[in-house]
């Protein structure tokens, strides 16, 4: 058999396929619709990993298991990204207003006395139940199950930058950001009582806690730094530990809150050291008070073709507050952009831009407005 018969074959092949994702991608649409009527989120990673696993299994030469994998977890990732865009383009409602009570429950990552505890208490006050989740992740599973109302998470450092985390499970997940709060951060070391810098060996704290406080941990090279989930989990274990050689950097109320000894303080690098957190819901939301929107696209990967997205902001009189980047990964060198602006959903000409970029990007989704802090 010549190679023209065996592409022939291929062609074939390969028309079916078209005919095959066209047909698929009609019932992920009607799958899209059913998930923003009934609030479900758009990623499922329990079914798609079962999906995976169960069509692998199909699979008479069991070699091309790692090669078909591959190829349903791209084609998960283009079901997820056009149910994302479905969803985002058809779903902005006239109004709703963001309504919490003693009543609502709001998640967070970590403990008492971490900074997203902090941040969770200066924008809600005293009036709801609070819950604490291991992870990041985990906040986001809990408001898709509705065992939380909102989230509060923490996404940029005006020191270190973006919480990479956050901005690619925001996506994943489907969340929205309905409002946003800045905290001062200011690390300090705490250790048990009795304990001074000359007996600490080993200290823990989240990694962001450790790059926001490098100038002062530079002059102690002697010390193991270990990362942990949390700067509040961080000093809880130090104190659970009872070592004298062990120290966490943490905030002061998570001093207070676990017995701890002051060590040293306020050493983050810088003393203008702020965080900040979005509070994340399920639905989106809109008030003729929102004055920031976020949204999250990626360009066709061609020249001049982020340009002609970014320029209808310009164009339309808007200013653009940040712009941050994350890769693709199932496709190398391309990358989501991530971008605040001013603005609110009424305003025409936010309308006339949203349009312009939902109609020149691969994918699209409005991830926010909502009230800049």
């Amino acid at each position: 058999m010549d190679l023209e018969k065996l592409r022939e074959q291929i062609d074939k092949i390969d028309r079916e396929l078209v005919r095959l994702f066209e047909e698929r991608t009609n019932i992920v649409s009607k799958v899209a619709d059913y998930k923003r009527k009934n609030g479900i989120s758009v990623l499922d990673q329990k079914r798609e990993d079962d999906l995976i696993e169960k069509n692998v299994s199909y699979l008479k030469d069991p070699s091309l298991s790692m090669d078909m994998e591959r190829f349903f977890r791209a084609l998960m990732e283009i079901s997820r990204d056009y149910q994302s865009r479905k969803i985002s383009i058809d779903s902005v409602p006239n109004s709703k207003d963001i309504s919490f009570d003693k009543n609502s429950i709001i998640g967070y990552q970590g403990v008492e006395g971490s900074y997203s505890y902090e941040a969770l208490k200066k924008y809600f006050g005293d009036t709801v139940q609070t819950r604490n989740l291991e992870s990041f992740e985990k906040v986001f599973m809990a408001l898709n199950s509705g065992e939380i109302n909102y989230g509060v998470l923490p996404i940029d450092n005006s020191s270190t930058g973006e919480i990479k985390d956050t901005y690619d499970l925001i996506r994943g997940y489907g969340a929205y950001i309905i409002g946003e709060v800045e905290l001062k951060v200011s690390h300090n070391l705490l250790g048990v009582k009795g304990a001074k810098i000359s007996d600490i060996k080993k200290v823990y704290s989240h990694s962001q806690g450790f790059q926001q406080c490098d100038k002062f941990l530079k002059g102690h090279p002697d010390w193991q730094l270990i990362p942990y989930q949390n700067t509040a989990v961080s000093a809880k274990y130090v104190s659970e530990s009872k070592s004298k050689s062990k120290a966490a950097i943490a905030s002061m109320l998570a001093k207070e809150l676990y017995d701890l000894e002051l060590l040293a303080d306020e050493i983050n690098s810088s003393s203008n050291n702020f965080t900040r957190f979005i509070i994340i819901g399920k639905e989106l939301v809109e008030s003729v008070e929102f004055d920031k929107v976020s949204v999250v696209f990626s360009s066709i990967h061609k020249a001049g073709a982020l340009y002609s997205i970014i320029k209808d902001f310009a164009e339309n009189n808007i200013n653009m507050l940040s712009i941050k980047s994350r890769p693709i990964s199932e496709k190398p060198w391309e990358y989501f952009f991530y971008v605040d602006f001013e603005g609110n959903f009424k305003d025409e000409n936010i309308k006339k831009a949203l349009s312009n970029i939902k109609n020149k990007s691969n994918y699209f989704k409005i991830l926010g407005n909502y009230k800049k802090w």
